[in-house]
């Protein structure tokens, strides 16, 4: 089967400036996938790499990533069939109980998941679940906020991954466990949005195993030259199907044994 020819820079340009502008003015996009290619991984992220080089220069600071994809549940929604990663900003995070302005997060969309905080760098070595765990400082549950620039989250593999995995901001709760006393596969996911549950599942969602989820990234992050580091937070995927949210909407979730988590959306 011929191989499709390398997308070139001007298109990685061109589809990094679409996105950009989409953030920038707050109006949604069209698709970039005509510029890069539905699936093409290489020039979907070097398309997030641009833009990522773009925040950091105008100020911004990376304080961890997000793993996205990881639920078969989120992946049927969105139609593809493997995770991907994008990268968190210093300006993407929320404490718990915080209310999130109406022009935080374009179109968003939410999902509860589990978080881990790294107490160590996962940048040599064979990065294997025994290295990840052993890194991890403690798990936390959290709520991501999703958000895509492209015009109604007409999506393909390669528009998320450019489009920074679609993320948009995020919350973590406030209770703190290490991974000696917390099982992550075991764990259970419920989500309300204005008292409603709208999302449920476990941990076994994630890749099997949520440390599975970080375990990808750790590699991904280091073959990419850009390994994960102390400190950082890893957002490791949903742990059931994001939900549509409109303004005014409070969202709670909860994972056993972590605890609560909740955000609102002003009106």
């Amino acid at each position: 089967m011929p191989q499709n020819p390398p997308v070139g820079p001007d298109s990685i340009a061109a589809a990094a400036d679409r996105l950009h502008r989409a953030a920038a003015t707050g109006t949604p996009a069209a698709p970039v996938r005509d510029l890069i290619g539905r699936d093409d991984v290489t020039a979907a992220y070097a398309v997030q790499q641009r833009l990522t080089a773009e925040r950091i220069r105008a100020g911004a600071r990376v304080v961890g990533r997000k793993i996205g994809l990881t639920s078969e549940a989120v992946q049927r929604q969105l139609g593809v069939d493997r995770p991907d990663f994008g990268v968190l900003f210093d300006d993407m995070a929320y404490a718990d109980g915080s209310t999130l302005p109406a022009d935080a997060v374009l179109q968003p969309r939410v999902e509860a998941e589990i978080a881990f905080v790294l107490g160590a760098d996962l940048a040599e070595g064979p990065l294997d679940d025994a290295q990840v765990r052993a890194a991890v400082d403690h798990a936390v549950a959290a709520i991501e906020i999703c958000g895509s620039r492209v015009a109604d989250w007409d999506i393909s593999f390669g528009d998320t991954v450019a489009d920074n995995a679609s993320a948009g901001a995020y919350v973590l709760g406030t209770r703190r466990v290490p991974l000696a006393g917390f099982d992550p596969v075991a764990a259970e996911m419920t989500m309300t949005v204005d008292g409603e549950t709208v999302s449920t599942g476990t941990g076994a969602a994630c890749l099997g195993d949520p440390v599975n989820a970080v375990v990808w990234l750790a590699r991904q992050a280091r073959d990419l030259g850009e390994p994960l580091r102390a400190g950082q937070v890893v957002l490791s995927g949903a742990l059931g199907p994001m939900r549509p949210v409109t303004p005014g909407a409070t969202v709670h979730a909860t994972v056993t044994g972590l605890g609560p988590v909740s955000v609102a959306f002003s009106a």
